[in-house]
């Protein structure tokens, strides 16, 4: 038996840049070691598998692998099944592991709002930071940004640096990055950029080396950014660039509603093309 499948390209409106993406139509048979399997065969970093809804109202029932590992959300996975799975502009819920998800979709531009609204964890040394990524001390934090663990469902290390040439220094490797990420596997790091920041993300533990495009720790920011005192009361608008230093240039829109002085709803928002599709054969369940 073979499942149709469908490759975009997220966070892009160009071909061969963004974040790959796998989408997997009609997996509700499969297990969850048959979509692993299938997801460790792409070797993206993440593969959605789109079932029938639970609650008839909404879009898909969906679940999200990385090559190692399911994740209950992610961003570029939520953006690229929306497009795919929508007839044009309009409204969709996706049933994720973490919860539904909202998509509002216009003029090929989708937006989902996080389903879990962004929570602060632990402060994060800053010499334990620099080291993790073979950076200087002086290269890590800038203005009121500090490193710091936040989660809305994955949890990311947080990691500001001074700008874009520390950015592109960043080389996570050796005793000193497992020592960093020894709790929480995953780094954004991020810099600066005009209006907005640039980033990358590492999560080498989760077989994902660096990620093009993140839109689950783009989201994740706004905690981040609301400790940093950097976001007003209201509506923010960001511009993040990500993957430049992979050659998949990725661009992601944030948007940050704060209402007495606490993050209300953060969706993230980006484009997405198809640039290939055909049919896999499913493993053995064994």
């Amino acid at each position: 038996m073979m499942l149709e499948y469908h490759v975009y390209d997220v966070f892009t409106d160009r071909p061969f840049a963004g974040n790959p993406l796998a989408v997997v139509m009609g997996a509700d048979a499969l297990s969850t070691r048959q979509m692993q399997t299938i997801a460790r065969q792409f070797n993206l970093s993440e593969t959605i598998f789109v079932m029938a809804p639970r609650d008839p109202a909404h879009r898909a029932r969906v679940r999200i692998f990385l090559p190692l590992a399911e994740i209950p959300f992610a961003g570029h996975p939520t953006i690229g099944c929306a497009l795919h799975l929508s007839a044009g502009d309009g409204d969709l819920v996706l049933e994720e592991e973490a919860g539904p998800v909202p998509v509002t979709i216009r003029d090929g531009l989708a937006e989902f709002a996080a389903p879990v609204l962004p929570q602060l964890g632990d402060a994060v040394a800053a010499d334990l930071a620099a080291a993790g990524l073979g950076l200087g001390a002086d290269q890590v934090g800038f203005d009121t940004h500090r490193p710091v663990v936040a989660h809305a469902g994955p949890a990311f290390i947080f990691l500001p640096l001074r700008d874009a040439q520390a950015l592109a220094d960043a080389r996570p490797a050796g005793a000193a990055f497992e020592a960093l990420t020894a709790r929480v596997g995953k780094v954004y790091a991020y810099a600066p950029d005009g209006a907005g920041f640039r980033a990358r993300m590492f999560a080498p533990g989760s077989g994902v080396p660096e990620d093009p495009a993140t839109g689950s720790a783009t989201a994740t920011l706004a905690a981040p950014l609301l400790a940093a005192g950097v976001l007003p009361e209201g509506e923010t608008r960001l511009s993040l660039r990500q993957g430049v230093e992979m050659g998949r240039p990725s661009q992601l829109g944030l948007r940050i509603a704060v209402k007495g002085g606490a993050l209300a709803q953060v969706c993230v928002s980006g484009r997405a093309v198809p640039v290939a599709q055909g049919r896999i054969r499913i493993p053995e369940d064994t």
